[in-house]
């Protein structure tokens, strides 16, 4: 399976990244595995034109790092999304690629199976609510399989998930796909 990792921390090395290679080092053993960090794509936010429905191969006018990701997710099977939480949401560089597979492109992607990693600085399990609601309207709205949720709180500083049970648990989701 063609698993396609979106990571979205724009603190490079921090904890998100650690958190899904944990999951990518799990998924390499049985599938081809690539992630990409948006935060390195130059992607602007969708300007609600809807040129795409008109526009030939349903692409995008606007010419930067989306396009890239649109080949990308063409050719997935699987897309995890790996965030950290910023005031109780995804962080603006992910909730921008989101907003842009508003498009009727994305009926030609394969994606068929998800996953979310999340981590947050704040131990309170109710910092993750509005992003998990999110992502399970998604999984619904698309009929995707969910393939399993890592949230991680209480962990701020860079490097504090070093050593959390929640990185085995990672690798384990990773593998099991």
């Amino acid at each position: 399976m063609k698993i396609l990792i979106l990571t979205a921390s724009p603190r490079k090395g921090g904890n998100t990244d650690i958190l899904a290679k944990a999951f990518a080092d799990g998924a390499m053993e049985n599938n081809n595995v690539e992630t990409v960090d948006v935060c390195d794509c130059k992607i602007n936010p969708c300007v609600g034109c809807n040129s795409c429905f008109t526009r030939e191969n349903n692409r995008c006018f606007q010419n930067d790092g989306m396009q890239s990701i649109y080949e990308k997710a063409a050719d997935a099977d699987m897309l995890v999304v790996a965030s950290p939480v910023y005031f109780y949401g995804i962080s603006a560089q992910l909730k921008a690629v989101i907003d842009r597979f508003h498009t009727p492109a994305r009926k030609n992607f394969k994606i068929k199976k998800v996953a979310l990693l999340l981590t947050a600085g704040s131990s309170k399990q109710s910092v993750f609510d509005a992003i998990v609601r999110q992502y399970e309207l998604i999984v619904d709205y698309f009929k995707f399989e969910d393939k399993g949720r890592i949230l991680v709180g209480g962990v701020n500083d860079k490097g504090a998930i070093n050593g959390r049970e929640e990185l085995n648990q990672a690798y384990l989701l990773g593998k099991s796909i």
